[in-house]
């Protein structure tokens, strides 16, 4: 094939890919439309005639997920699928999000919930078909239509779970087009559909590049941040063993696709020792120098970020990549630090069953420990504790974390199962990291609320107060 044809296909696909673009946004605009008049008995419908849908199709799309991107664990993207359809469902049928909300009868105030319009869903390739569930899900709950943005490493299975969406909200009184996925995804499409003038909000879960690109399409945008988690287990911990085994479970979950999980552990000096061997015990494989500079280099690029093809893969995999047999049961690797930065590459943020592991003397060491990890592209996403010690959590609590959860994974307590933060497939991070949102974000964020309010107090006493009459 000449250049100039490669270049005139390449032509073609982009300009295919903006006129889907623009077209689904439309379509997308025009079922809003339609959907205006729905009650708060036809969304809960319809949201769950979707919600039994997804969970049909759990194992499909998981499937489809693990064999398109190559990234993750097949049973536990079932796990993810499964969470969204069941758990997070439910908590989103009891919200009132159209119509009228709430009535303060004492100051004559009502609250009328207004859905925002057309969201475009920006999709990543670690978690597919999970956050098109939870997005397509969280979007028609509000009364709003969505047109998911998959990466394009994980096209098919975005377009199937968004079909499944679509077919279904279809089936129970949707109008078509209300949910879509784009099916020629760009960098140059997406940016299209975020700027589209039918699209009212963005839903931008992704690589920084993305989530910048979203923040500057000139839309409100609710986007997430990086999430490099410290854990600090204290001297005051109720059993290391289990502190061990939760952060174990939480980080190899999915081969540690999850930003939310464990990144960094910080143990204190008195229980260090016998933190170490009880994480050994619940299968870390503790990594010397030279092998935590060779899987630094497999990670990540020279200019420290994450490379694709190393994301999402199991520790023997990573192991066997670097030369180095580790054993059967091992869950994730560990590698020994001392520093946070660029000089310790393995203090980044790891999407794999990757921990480091850092030694403190005392609480206000461990503060700045974990302040040092969190400033290291994990501001206002997740800190976890693992103690007893009710000064402890105070101290910690001023960190800049979104979701500071205690005795618990902190993958299954940042998303709502095991702790009561909302639960959610996007947990924003906050001004900290420049977003608009620190919570677990829900249908409730994705309404606009308007108040009818009736006089309470004479307005002329606002004038006869101030001239003291």
């Amino acid at each position: 094939m000449s250049e100039f044809m490669s270049v005139a296909m390449n032509l073609d696909s982009d300009l295919a890919g903006l006129a889907e673009a623009r077209n689904k946004a439309r379509q997308a605009h025009a079922a809003f439309q339609a959907f205006a008049d729905a009650d708060q008995e036809r969304v809960d419908s319809i949201v769950r005639a979707m919600a039994d849908a997804g969970t049909a199709a759990a194992q499909e799309l998981a499937r489809m997920a693990v064999d398109e991107t190559g990234f993750g664990v097949y049973e536990d993207k079932i796990l993810k699928n499964l969470y969204n359809t069941k758990f997070v469902a439910a908590s989103m049928l009891p919200m009132r999000t159209v119509g009228v909300l709430w009535v303060d009868e004492v100051n004559r105030m009502t609250a009328i919930g207004s859905p925002m319009g057309v969201i475009a869903a920006i999709i990543p390739v670690t978690n597919p078909t999970s956050t098109v569930l939870f997005k397509c899900l969280a979007a028609v709950k509000s009364g709003n239509a969505i047109v998911c943005a998959p990466h394009p490493r994980a096209v098919r299975s975005c377009v199937r779970a968004a079909e499944i969406m679509a077919n279904a909200a279809v089936k129970a009184g949707a109008p078509k087009g209300l949910i879509s996925c784009l099916e020629l995804p760009t960098i140059q499409s997406t940016g299209e559909l975020m700027r589209h003038p039918d699209v009212s909000v963005v839903l931008a879960t992704g690589g920084p590049g993305m989530v910048r690109a979203a923040y500057s399409s000139g839309k409100p945008t609710f986007a997430v941040g990086a999430g490099n988690v410290p854990v600090y287990i204290h001297r005051s911990v109720k059993d290391v063993k289990e502190a061990a085994l939760m952060a174990i479970t939480s980080k190899s979950f999915d081969n540690g696709t999850a930003c939310v999980a464990e990144q960094s552990i910080v143990l204190d000096e008195p229980i260090a020792d016998a933190g170490v061997a009880a994480f050994a015990a619940q299968g870390a494989f503790f990594l010397s120098e030279a092998d935590q500079k060779q899987l630094a280099k497999l990670i990540f690029t020279d200019k420290g970020e994450l490379r694709p093809e190393a994301v999402g893969l199991s520790a023997q995999e990573l192991g066997r990549r670097i030369n180095l047999s580790v054993p059967s049961g091992c869950k994730v690797l560990g590698a020994q630090l001392t520093e946070v930065g660029p000089q310790a590459p393995l203090s980044r943020e790891i999407l794999g069953p990757v921990l480091s592991f850092y030694r403190t003397a005392d609480l206000p060491a461990a503060y700045e420990q974990c302040r040092q990890i969190l400033a290291f592209g994990g501001e206002g996403h997740t800190l976890g504790l693992h103690c007893e010690d009710d000064q402890v959590i105070a101290t910690m609590s001023a960190l800049r974390a979104g979701r500071i959860v205690i005795n618990t994974p902190t993958l299954f307590g940042g998303m709502g199962y095991s702790c009561a933060t909302d639960p959610s497939f996007m947990l924003g991070t906050g001004t900290w990291s420049g977003s608009i949102v620190s919570d677990n974000v829900t249908p409730l964020h994705l309404i606009n609320i308007k108040r009818i309010a009736h006089e309470i107090r004479p307005w002329r006493s606002l004038y006869q107060a101030s001239m003291g009459i």
